[in-house]
């Protein structure tokens, strides 16, 4: 998205220079993320590969295998891997994700975080007998009578 729009705005900049060297220079530039906070990451791609790394390491060594929250964890760390390492460009895996590779950097930063709290609380282990209160609701068509949804 914001990659495109530097391009073609380095694309104007750099107007004097040959076609095939303005392309090198502007290939993957990126200035802003757009995102106020975020910052944009030089080498995001190289980052984001060494955090779902760390990730799917954690997750490995504190959570339980047989755990829901490990499970869905590693398909998805797994799944962005796979995405990250294909041979799409940095705008193509951004558009696959429908967000910036600094986002989903920061979203690996915030599961690093939550990794060691999770293998603390253990919500997964339940105690023998504990009950949990279920409510039920009844639905309510709220379309009146005669009327077609």
């Amino acid at each position: 998205m914001l990659r495109s729009a530097g391009q073609r705005f380095a694309g104007r900049l750099l107007w004097d220079v040959r076609p095939s060297t303005a392309i090198l220079l502007t290939r993957g530039l990126k200035l802003d993320t757009g995102i106020v906070g975020l910052p944009v990451v030089p080498n995001a791609r190289e980052v984001l590969k060494e955090k779902i790394n760390k990730v799917l390491a954690d997750v490995a060594e504190q959570i339980p295998e047989d755990t829901e929250y490990r499970r869905v964890l590693e398909a998805t760390y797994n799944y962005r891997m796979k995405a990250v390492e294909s041979g799409a460009t940095d705008e193509e895996v951004e558009e696959q994700f429908t967000m910036q590779l600094e986002q989903l950097i920061k979203q690996c930063d915030d599961e690093l975080g939550l990794i060691p709290k999770m293998a603390e609380w253990k919500p997964w282990d339940v105690p023998p007998g504990h009950k949990i209160e279920t409510i039920v609701e009844e639905y309510v068509d709220t379309v009146p009578q005669g009327q077609k949804a």
